[in-house]
């Protein structure tokens, strides 16, 4: 009687291999984590050479920017251009380098500051502030300054509520890390920070 095969040894004859990634879909894998890594890799460049996300904490320099808002600041900006007055900059607090502030610049190197009744003067002329609404104004006064070499006067937009210049003094240029560019957060605030 001629030996049958068992079922066993002719069914493992005929068995498909266990499931496994099909070899036409790595090709398709490896490209997504590649462009994935590129994609990481351009991010990281930008956010630590050219663009930060930063948050607004606090109401200093409203209603340019709102408490809690989100922007982004060009960090690379200051090395193809000089910081000029109306720029709204980041800065490392000079009484404590682990705080970041944000202010506007209204003084720049030489120029003569003074504040009458809330006033600003620069260089003996008074400036013209249409970013600070008649309910942000206040009666302070500061008598004149020179402002110091590499250095920048700074004062928030809501002059009520701001620790800025008049309390801390001009900010040295080495201080300084980043201009306020854009908005993104929240949506109806996106757009161009002026």
């Amino acid at each position: 009687m001629p030996e049958q095969a068992r079922p066993a040894d002719s069914h493992s004859r005929h068995a498909k291999p266990p499931a496994a990634v099909p070899l036409r879909a790595l090709p398709v894998l490896s490209v997504w984590l590649r462009d994935l890594m590129i994609s990481l890799a351009i991010s990281a460049f930008i956010i630590i050479f050219l663009y930060q996300p930063v948050k607004v904490e606090g109401t200093s320099m409203m209603p340019s920017l709102d408490d809690q808002e989100r922007i982004f600041v060009n960090k690379y900006v200051y090395r193809l251009e000089p910081i000029q007055r109306g720029d709204i900059v980041v800065f490392r607090y000079p009484r404590d380098t682990s705080k970041s502030f944000i202010k506007r610049v209204i003084g720049l190197a030489g120029d003569h500051i003074r504040i009458e009744s809330g006033e600003v003067f620069v260089n003996g002329e008074a400036l013209e502030e249409d970013y600070v609404p008649a309910a942000y104004a206040d009666q302070r006064s500061y008598s004149e300054t020179v402002v110091p070499a590499n250095s920048y006067f700074v004062l928030g937009d809501h002059r009520t509520m701001s620790n800025d210049s008049r309390d801390f003094g001009p900010v040295n240029i080495g201080y300084i890390y980043g201009k306020a560019v854009f908005g993104y957060w929240p949506m109806d605030k996106m757009g161009r920070v002026r």
